[in-house]
Protein backbone atom coordinates (compact mmCIF):
# COMPACT_ATOMS: atom_id res chain seq x y z
CA UNK A 1 0.00 0.00 0.00
CA UNK A 2 1.19 3.27 -0.64
CA UNK A 3 0.74 6.85 1.06
CA UNK A 4 0.01 10.21 -0.47
CA UNK A 5 -0.59 13.52 0.75
CA UNK A 6 -2.39 15.79 -1.29
CA UNK A 7 -1.89 19.30 -0.48
CA UNK A 8 -4.45 22.53 -1.31
CA UNK A 9 -3.04 25.65 -0.97
CA UNK A 10 -4.12 29.25 -0.41
CA UNK A 11 -8.28 30.26 -1.90
CA UNK A 12 -8.62 26.81 -2.68
CA UNK A 13 -11.00 26.54 0.02
CA UNK A 14 -13.28 28.37 -2.05
CA UNK A 15 -13.73 26.36 -5.21
CA UNK A 16 -16.90 25.90 -6.31
CA UNK A 17 -17.64 29.66 -5.73
CA UNK A 18 -14.77 31.22 -6.54
CA UNK A 19 -14.44 31.69 -10.14
CA UNK A 20 -16.17 28.99 -11.32
CA UNK A 21 -15.20 29.30 -15.08
CA UNK A 22 -12.16 29.18 -14.35
CA UNK A 23 -11.84 26.30 -11.49
CA UNK A 24 -14.91 24.89 -11.57
CA UNK A 25 -17.82 24.04 -10.03
CA UNK A 26 -16.87 21.66 -7.72
CA UNK A 27 -15.84 22.72 -4.03
CA UNK A 28 -12.79 21.36 -2.35
CA UNK A 29 -15.23 18.53 0.06
CA UNK A 30 -16.27 16.96 -3.30
CA UNK A 31 -12.71 17.01 -4.90
CA UNK A 32 -11.26 15.42 -1.62
CA UNK A 33 -14.06 12.36 -2.11
CA UNK A 34 -13.83 12.20 -5.31
CA UNK A 35 -9.86 11.07 -4.70
CA UNK A 36 -10.39 9.25 -1.65
CA UNK A 37 -12.28 6.76 -3.80
CA UNK A 38 -9.97 6.85 -6.91
CA UNK A 39 -7.07 6.34 -3.86
CA UNK A 40 -9.07 3.19 -2.04
CA UNK A 41 -9.61 1.34 -5.35
CA UNK A 42 -6.07 2.20 -6.00
CA UNK A 43 -4.99 0.44 -2.67
CA UNK A 44 -3.60 3.87 -1.15
CA UNK A 45 -3.99 5.60 1.70
CA UNK A 46 -4.87 9.26 0.71
CA UNK A 47 -5.05 12.03 2.96
CA UNK A 48 -5.62 15.80 2.00
CA UNK A 49 -4.68 18.70 3.99
CA UNK A 50 -5.53 22.97 3.08
CA UNK A 51 -4.19 25.79 4.34
CA UNK A 52 -3.88 29.30 3.13
CA UNK A 53 -1.28 29.64 5.37
CA UNK A 54 2.46 29.23 3.75
CA UNK A 55 4.00 28.32 7.19
CA UNK A 56 1.16 25.84 7.65
CA UNK A 57 1.82 24.05 3.93
CA UNK A 58 5.50 23.29 4.68
CA UNK A 59 5.05 22.05 8.08
CA UNK A 60 2.44 19.99 6.21
CA UNK A 61 5.50 18.93 3.55
CA UNK A 62 7.96 18.52 6.76
CA UNK A 63 5.04 16.32 8.50
CA UNK A 64 4.42 14.17 5.17
CA UNK A 65 8.06 13.17 5.20
CA UNK A 66 7.55 10.86 8.27
CA UNK A 67 4.35 9.05 6.81
CA UNK A 68 4.29 9.07 3.05
CA UNK A 69 6.07 8.14 -0.12
CA UNK A 70 4.28 11.30 -2.08
CA UNK A 71 3.12 13.88 -2.22
CA UNK A 72 0.45 16.05 -4.69
CA UNK A 73 0.63 19.56 -4.29
CA UNK A 74 -1.48 22.33 -5.45
CA UNK A 75 0.33 25.48 -3.82
CA UNK A 76 -1.75 27.71 -5.45
CA UNK A 77 -0.76 31.53 -5.66
CA UNK A 78 2.34 30.45 -3.58
CA UNK A 79 3.50 28.24 -6.94
CA UNK A 80 4.49 31.78 -7.74
CA UNK A 81 7.35 32.68 -5.23
CA UNK A 82 7.15 30.93 -2.58
CA UNK A 83 10.91 29.75 -2.15
CA UNK A 84 9.95 28.46 1.27
CA UNK A 85 7.88 25.73 0.05
CA UNK A 86 10.12 25.17 -2.68
CA UNK A 87 12.94 24.40 -0.20
CA UNK A 88 10.58 21.72 1.87
CA UNK A 89 9.79 20.04 -0.58
CA UNK A 90 13.55 19.57 -1.95
CA UNK A 91 14.59 19.25 1.94
CA UNK A 92 11.91 16.02 2.68
CA UNK A 93 12.90 14.36 -0.82
CA UNK A 94 9.81 12.63 -1.37
CA UNK A 95 8.93 12.62 -5.01
CA UNK A 96 6.17 15.87 -5.37
CA UNK A 97 3.42 16.36 -8.58
CA UNK A 98 3.11 19.75 -8.84
CA UNK A 99 -0.99 20.34 -10.06
CA UNK A 100 -3.17 23.02 -10.79
CA UNK A 101 -6.64 22.75 -12.13
CA UNK A 102 -6.49 25.49 -14.76
CA UNK A 103 -3.69 25.99 -17.45
CA UNK A 104 -1.28 28.16 -15.80
CA UNK A 105 0.71 28.59 -19.05
CA UNK A 106 -2.38 29.88 -20.86
CA UNK A 107 -3.02 32.62 -18.04
CA UNK A 108 -1.43 35.83 -16.65
CA UNK A 109 1.97 35.99 -17.17
CA UNK A 110 3.24 35.94 -13.80
CA UNK A 111 1.23 32.52 -13.18
CA UNK A 112 3.91 30.97 -16.04
CA UNK A 113 6.51 30.67 -13.70
CA UNK A 114 6.16 27.95 -10.87
CA UNK A 115 9.54 28.15 -8.60
CA UNK A 116 8.53 25.13 -7.41
CA UNK A 117 8.94 23.02 -10.49
CA UNK A 118 12.44 22.42 -10.39
CA UNK A 119 12.39 20.28 -7.52
CA UNK A 120 8.87 18.15 -8.56
CA UNK A 121 9.03 14.65 -10.85
CA UNK A 122 6.66 16.35 -12.81
CA UNK A 123 3.47 19.30 -13.49
CA UNK A 124 0.02 18.58 -14.08
CA UNK A 125 -2.39 21.88 -15.35
CA UNK A 126 -5.40 22.54 -17.10
CA UNK A 127 -7.83 19.67 -16.50
CA UNK A 128 -9.76 21.11 -13.33
CA UNK A 129 -10.30 18.61 -10.48
CA UNK A 130 -9.08 16.06 -12.25
CA UNK A 131 -5.81 17.45 -12.66
CA UNK A 132 -5.76 16.25 -8.97
CA UNK A 133 -6.26 12.46 -9.96
CA UNK A 134 -3.98 12.78 -12.97
CA UNK A 135 -0.98 13.93 -10.35
CA UNK A 136 -2.05 10.72 -7.76
CA UNK A 137 -1.70 8.53 -11.10
CA UNK A 138 1.67 10.23 -12.00
CA UNK A 139 3.08 10.03 -8.26
CA UNK A 140 2.04 6.26 -8.36
CA UNK A 141 3.35 5.43 -11.61
CA UNK A 142 6.72 7.45 -10.70
CA UNK A 143 6.78 5.84 -7.14
CA UNK A 144 5.83 2.07 -8.98
CA UNK A 145 9.24 2.81 -11.19
CA UNK A 146 11.66 3.71 -8.35
CA UNK A 147 10.81 1.99 -5.33
CA UNK A 148 9.34 -1.13 -4.04
CA UNK A 149 6.17 -1.25 -2.03
CA UNK A 150 6.30 -1.70 1.09
CA UNK A 151 4.54 -4.17 3.33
Amino acid sequence: MWHIQVIHGPNLNLLGQREPDVYGRLTLTEIDERLRVYAAGKDVELRAFQSNYEGAIVDAVHQAASWTDGLVINAGAYTHYSYAIRDAIAGVGLPTVEVHLSNIHAREPFRHTSVIASVCVGQIAGFGWQSYQLGLEAVLGWLENHRPAEG
